[in-house]
């Protein structure tokens, strides 16, 4: 196909990468733990561990789970935040063939059998704090091998008692919890000492071998496990790395990035964008276990440098309007990467003011392992776009009948390349599905290219309201009720109406608290045509968010849905 949007790239930006420099995320890992050893790998909690320390205790879990019996190709699941045993654990279970299954860690116990049962996980590394959940639902599912951390297992030993002591006594944070006789449960620390007296014997994989089951998010039906390959992860992960060079090295050579790792490791976008990244450059990752504890967050970068920060909208607001934050020092600040949900234009101003360095949003779901498209890292402005497809990544936009719509019209987002999930766990239907005849992911995202190759989301298929026949873009509502100063953040959905069949509704958390309604409809008024306006506007304290920090519009969706039966029922 004609990828005429390469005269757009950055200079130095090739136009594929070569994946047959790694056999497997475990050889780049080898490289890494090689090439990379006395350096610093990662930091949480005033603890810092270098690479070739997490290459002797991953060796050292791997092994362990191999002497447990488990053989090449078996799920385990790891159930963590951003804390020091997660990379441990990521890199113990790909060493030694098995699969990774990432939970996220704030699961329901509905939500986190089912994924139990659909990867068929074996075993499971989890935070204590998370354990009460667990233990509701294992015995229903094939887990019998808990390895059991705690957020001061790699702390020292002084220091380690005292921050479980205060996790678990004092803040309340470890729920009480019994897990079942006929599950193995081991500590952590213990399952590395059993390990140390066995061999980790290293897996021969390949490309096409599974690495990874991510399992979508949920928002938009029933979790599926996104297959992804070893040759996926690597894919992304060169892409990633050209696609970095220009706005890293724009202002001189840096040797080791520091990257500000907030958003949670188990997550596609953290996973590429800060972990393997990290291992493939030598960089060094600043862990956030907790990224909605702002005051935390801008504690733990006091007295800081760092180089690139990946994150979400919501996050980005919140610690621009943060005093302290705006404190820190900024000077090391190369790329401010913000994907998962679209970046706010008062957002992305406010940031750049703040920080002096640029939002630069990119785009991606699960199933394309991270980012496809991305806007120059070298950008110097906000472009309101979620930039050009990436190397090694073909992008069209498709009607419904899944023919190429002409460039400046909407369409669904189809995406080809390695970087592309091999299908759901288990599902072929769904892959079917979500295929085309010709190997392009549909994505179920609108958006519009244009000339040079730039692609503007329009919204997702569903989010879209349908006011008298004329589509809605919450998108686009959003982008304009949270230009008022007054606005902190909003969501915009489409709510039953008698009249037009769909009305918007937005829900509004206010930075002002003496915003009203009226002041607020009269300001859309100024900048909406009649069938975009939001009828109805509801206050709120906060919006329900994944632990990613994207707005659950479906959350909202599903209440308004409720109330309006109720109300026709009575």
């Amino acid at each position: 196909m004609d990828k005429f949007w390469l005269k757009s790239y950055p200079k130095g930006v090739p136009e594929n990468v070569d994946i047959t420099q790694y056999s497997s995320v475990g050889a780049l890992m080898e490289e890494a733990f090689t090439k990379f050893a006395s350096r610093p790998a990662y930091e949480c909690m005033g603890k810092t561990l270098s690479f070739s320390q997490v290459d002797k205790m991953s060796q050292q879990l791997g092994a362990y789970f191999q002497s447990l019996g488990f053989v090449r190709g078996d799920r385990i699941a790891i159930m963590m935040p951003n804390v020091l045993q997660y990379p441990i654990a990521l890199a113990a279970v790909m060493r030694a063939g098995f699969i990774v299954v990432n939970v996220n860690p704030l699961y329901t116990p509905r939500e986190l059998e089912h994924q139990l049962n659909d990867s068929g996980a074996k075993a499971i590394v989890i935070l204590e704090n998370f354990a009460a959940t667990l233990a509701a639902v294992i015995d229903k599912t094939p887990c019998k091998t808990v390895v059991m951390a705690k957020m001061g297992d790699l702390l020292g030993a002084l220091k380690g008692s005292l921050v479980n002591l205060v996790v678990k006594h004092l803040k309340k944070m470890v729920p009480a919890y019994s897990l079942p006789k006929r599950v193995s449960v081991i500590e952590f620390n213990e399952a590395l000492n059993k390990g140390s007296s066995h061999q980790l014997i290293r897996a021969q994989l390949s490309h096409n071998d599974v690495a990874i089951l991510q399992y979508t998010g949920g928002t938009t039906g029933i979790s599926k496990g996104a297959m992804l390959l070893h040759k996926t992860l690597i894919a992304n992960l060169l892409s990633s790395e050209a696609w970095m060079q220009p706005g890293l090295h724009k202002k001189g050579k840096i040797e080791q990035p520091t990257f500000v790792c907030a958003l949670p490791m188990y997550h596609v976008f953290a996973l590429v964008s800060c972990v393997l990244l990290a291992m493939r450059t030598g960089g060094f990752n600043i862990l956030i276990p907790n990224p909605r504890d702002i005051p935390g967050v801008v504690k733990t970068l006091q007295g800081k440098s760092f180089n690139i920060f990946p994150a979400v909208n919501t996050l980005f607001n919140a610690l621009a309007n943060n005093e302290e934050f705006k404190k820190l020092d900024f000077s090391g600040l190369r790329i401010s990467n913000g994907g998962g949900m679209q970046v706010q234009e008062a957002v992305a101003k406010a940031w750049l003011k703040v920080t002096g360095c640029p939002i630069v949003e990119g785009y991606g779901l699960t199933e394309s392992c991270s980012g496809v498209t991305c806007n120059p890292t070298d950008s110097d402005t906000y472009t309101g776009t979620i930039g050009l497809p990436m190397p090694g990544v073909e992008i069209l936009i498709l009607d419904d009948a899944e023919k190429p719509v002409p460039l400046g019209e909407r369409g669904e987002i189809a995406i080809r390349g390695d970087s592309i999930m091999a299908g759901y766990w288990n599902r072929p239907d769904e892959t079917v599905k979500a295929m085309t005849a010709d190997g392009f992911f549909k994505s179920g995202d609108i958006g519009i290219m244009d000339e040079r190759g730039y692609i503007t989301i329009v919204d997702r298929k569903k989010d879209m309201v349908l006011v008298s026949g004329f589509n809605v873009y919450p998108n686009e509502v959003e982008g304009v009720i949270v230009m008022h100063p007054g606005v902190l953040e909003c969501a915009v959905i489409g709510v039953p109406d008698a009249h037009t069949g769909e009305a918007v509704k937005a829900f509004v958390v206010k930075k002002d608290p003496t915003l009203t309604v009226e002041e607020l409809k009269k300001f859309c008024d100024e900048q909406l045509t009649g069938y975009k306006k939001p009828k109805y506007i509801e206050f709120r304290d906060e919006l329900p968010k994944t632990n990613v920090g994207k707005i659950l519009r479906r959350e909202l969706r599903e209440a308004e849905l409720k109330k309006s039966n109720n109300s026709q029922q009575v």
